[in-house]
């Protein structure tokens, strides 16, 4: 009988992840190829600079899915992350639970968004998809620091990277319709891409958690350092507030309060 091999996102998406060149399981050390920033930019300083392209979006919105819908409902790969103490710790509480204790208006749907989110396993989730996390390589994007990883709700994952596309409209603001490409290019990308559920339902948990996502990068335990101004982390409030009240059901009506709140005021 020949042995199926291990699923790994390098074997998903080629060179969507640093090569492995050797590990020490027993001392827990790993080294991982040098990738040259010449060729390999960091997407977060991209952005910084108003590089947004909508091509690159989708591809970083293709590439998630494909792992997401590689993993899906693989119980041997659920049985490798059993980290949900890991990321609570991590991701749910410094973010949607501590805008819940600052935000007591807000606090019973963000606590019901934690307890779902938490008890919905469908893929491994990487946890931190961020333009931080992300290089522009010659082969599409690179995924780096899946310290959190976890199986469990893919949403996720969408709905972190997205936060940040919105975000960065008031970090770089001419460059703001470009972003708000990006956003629909990943967006509309990833959710072709889903074929373990049905995609309106995971639509349907990305924008509920993504205004919480919003909000908590202004009022959580890790806020994004390039919003400092009362008026902007204003702004932010004025959108997430109202959605995680009333959660939406698509990306799109996230997307489009974020728009008319930077085009308007």
């Amino acid at each position: 009988m020949v042995a199926t091999p291990p699923i790994n996102a390098a074997g998903i998406v080629p060179n969507a992840v640093p090569r492995l060149l050797g590990a020490d399981p027993a001392r827990r050390l790993f080294a991982m190829e040098y990738l040259d920033p010449a060729k390999y930019r960091l997407w977060k300083t991209e952005l910084r600079d108003g590089h947004a392209d909508a091509d690159f979006a989708a591809l970083v919105g293709r590439n998630l899915v494909a792992i997401h819908a590689t993993t899906a409902n693989r119980s041997e790969i659920a049985a490798q992350f059993p980290t949900d103490d890991i990321f609570c710790a991590i991701r749910l509480d410094p973010y949607l639970g501590e805008v819940a204790r600052r935000h007591p208006d807000l606090a019973a749907p963000l606590r019901r968004m934690i307890e779902a989110t938490l008890s919905t396993k469908r893929a491994l989730v990487h946890g931190d998809v961020s333009p931080k996390n992300i290089l522009t390589g010659p082969s599409g994007p690179v995924f780096l620091d899946a310290e959190c990883a976890w199986y469990g709700d893919p949403a996720f994952d969408l709905a972190f990277c997205l936060n940040h596309l919105l975000l960065k409209c008031l970090w770089t603001p001419n460059a703001a319709s470009a972003f708000l490409a990006c956003f629909t290019a990943l967006r509309d990308a990833y959710l072709a891409g889903v074929t373990w559920e049905a995609v309106d339902e995971l639509e349907r948990r990305a924008a509920t958690l993504l205004p919480a996502l919003l909000l908590a990068r202004v009022d959580g335990k890790s806020p994004v350092e390039y919003i400092t101004a009362v008026r902007d982390k204003d702004r932010v409030r004025r959108v997430a507030g109202p959605l995680i009240l009333s959660p939406p059901t698509r990306l799109e009506r996230v997307g489009d309060a974020w728009a008319q709140e930077i085009r308007h005021r």
